[in-house]
């Protein structure tokens, strides 16, 4: 009812109106400021973090994996774009890495320098994405602290071989940037038809560059719509239609591999590139295991920077014991999430769960290399249980002790980037090697694996170095990471063989004499003997 000298129901007295109007303008100015603010700090963010990898990056040599890369990056820019005549690994990187350098090699040109900027370009990206999927929708200190468990977990990678596996070659970390950009839009976007198609077409692209997004992106989505599809109707015991858009996130991960297989026939029927096929699977005498299961503790330890095992005493082992904790948050995040998997009501906490229990399982079984840097294969792992860190623990880190150890933590992680950043970088590998191969006019040649490639990029490309194998009384082509053009007589005029470790085993002067006869001159470079002929070896290797 209206009341005398009163105003109207539903307006407000003038002054609280005038208050209420400063209010609301100040909130309407400190949102119009807020977006430009918050992107200004992530850039920031972005430059300082991409600075301190490339200068980690630097402090291990390129090899002939990543040389590998940029060559091809290289021909795709002359033109083959479909990369025919090239025989590739197991991964072609084709929608990933591959644009990235082909990009940063039409600015820079083609040095070894390009794999060091690209790695840091790739991590730097993996940790942006990380901290903003482990922030969600969380607004103010509460998403800032979540963002800073996820990207302080992945802060520094340890030296060696951390940023061996995390900075430097194309491995399995750029294959996550576009699983992690299909969750943040999971997370983030409406609920919108163009949602799955923007995940599907992600985890395709992701896919055709490299199998391992199957148990990192695909499967894990597929799963969790299963499970939130029809074990939930069941334990409701009365039948429950799929709502349209949990059916689309699973038809969108069935897409995606459907789409990604398409392209692969597609450009092999074009005259792409051939992939090598995968190892096949065997089981494991039992006693092999315990070594096995060492050897891939040790790789976890070596993805957060925990590896103490491998480290001398002193500075580099305090260094990696500091790390245990960022470790141990990521263990508990992930054991958090299994716990309440069924329940778990955010979509994207249940994915990233299955993720990482689908990818620790497929390299427990599938993968017996028992080597440390079988790490490369669950690379995943880190980024997935960092958000998981982030997303479930936040809160529980938000309070004054454990806020005050995370800080603590936080500060000797950014000590330890510190004394890594410190490190002088090491020089281009074999680079004085086809500096001596130019002086001497040897424009063509033969070398292992692990010397051919590396050498050719140290080169500039303006010495080509083709990996072979050796056998008994003879060299073959190497059908990994190369191309068929490399060998073909006609075209390149290969006069030296360079003996080092090679790919197949070690070859010797003695199997150089048998196949080649005996060479003109023999010479010592640094670790490599160069042997020279006056004749094209090509015509000699089948």
């Amino acid at each position: 009812m209206p009341t005398s000298g009163g105003t109207a129901p539903g307006l407000a007295d003038p002054a609280s109106a005038g208050q209420l109007g400063g209010h609301l303008d100040g909130v309407a100015v400190r949102s119009r400021w807020e977006r430009p603010r918050h992107l200004l700090a992530w850039s920031a963010a972005a430059a300082v973090l991409f600075a301190c990898y490339l200068r980690l990056s630097g402090t291990v040599p390129v090899n002939s994996d990543g040389a590998s890369i940029a060559l091809q990056a290289s021909d795709m820019l002359h033109g083959n774009l479909l990369l025919h005549g090239w025989w590739l690994s197991d991964v072609s990187f084709f929608t990933t890495e591959l644009p990235q350098y082909a990009l940063l090699e039409l600015a820079f040109g083609l040095h070894p320098g390009v794999v060091h900027v690209a790695g840091a370009m790739t991590y730097t990206l993996v940790v942006l994405l990380a901290a903003l999927l482990a922030k969600g929708k969380a607004r103010g200190a509460a998403g800032t602290g979540r963002a800073l468990i996820a990207a302080g977990i992945m802060l520094a990678p340890q030296l060696g071989g951390g940023a061996f596996i995390l900075l430097l070659s194309p491995d399995h970390v750029g294959s996550t940037v576009p699983v992690l950009a299909a969750f943040l839009i999971l997370d983030r976007a409406p609920r919108r038809w163009y949602v799955p198609v923007s995940v599907a077409a992600l985890l395709a692209a992701g896919l055709l560059a490299d199998r391992v997004v199957l148990v990192t992106g695909v499967l894990p989505l597929g799963v969790v719509w299963w499970a939130r599809t029809y074990l939930g109707a069941a334990r409701q015991r009365r039948p429950r239609g799929p709502q349209w858009y949990q059916l689309s996130l699973g038809a969108a991960a069935l897409a995606s591999a459907a789409a990604a297989w398409l392209a692969q026939v597609a450009l092999h029927a074009a005259g792409g590139y051939q992939l090598a096929r995968l190892g096949r699977l065997s089981t494991l005498p039992v006693s092999q295991i315990p070594g096995v299961l060492y050897a891939d503790a040790q790789a976890v330890l070596l993805l957060f920077g925990g590896d103490f095992l491998a480290q001398p005493t002193g500075l580099l082992t305090g260094m990696a014991l500091v790390h245990l904790a960022g470790a141990a948050l990521a263990g508990w995040a992930v054991w958090t999430g299994a716990r309440r998997w069924l329940r778990e009501p955010d979509l994207i906490t249940a994915t990233l769960v299955a993720a990482v229990f689908i990818n620790v399982v497929a390299y427990l079984v599938l993968i017996h290399n028992g080597v440390i840097f079988g790490a490369r294969e669950i690379v995943a792992v880190l980024p997935f249980s960092a958000v998981l860190a982030g997303r479930l623990l936040g809160a529980r880190l938000a309070r004054p002790r454990p806020r005050s150890l995370a800080l603590l933590l936080l500060a000797c992680y950014l000590a330890c980037l510190g004394y890594a950043v410190a490190q002088p970088p090491v020089p281009a590998a074999d680079q004085q090697l086809a500096d001596w191969l130019a002086a001497r006019h040897l424009r063509s040649g033969l070398a292992a694996y692990w010397q051919a490639s590396r050498t050719t990029l140290a080169s500039g490309g303006r010495i080509q170095v083709s990996p072979v194998c050796a056998t008994k009384n003879r060299f073959s082509v190497e059908k990994w990471e190369s191309k068929a053009s490399w060998y073909d007589p006609r075209i390149q005029d290969a006069r030296f063989l360079i003996l080092g470790q090679a790919t197949c085993n070690y070859a010797t002067a003695a199997q150089a004499r048998s196949a080649f006869g005996h060479p003109a001159g023999t010479y010592q470079v640094g670790p490599y003997t160069v042997l020279v002929w006056p004749r094209n070896l090509l015509s000699l290797v089948r």
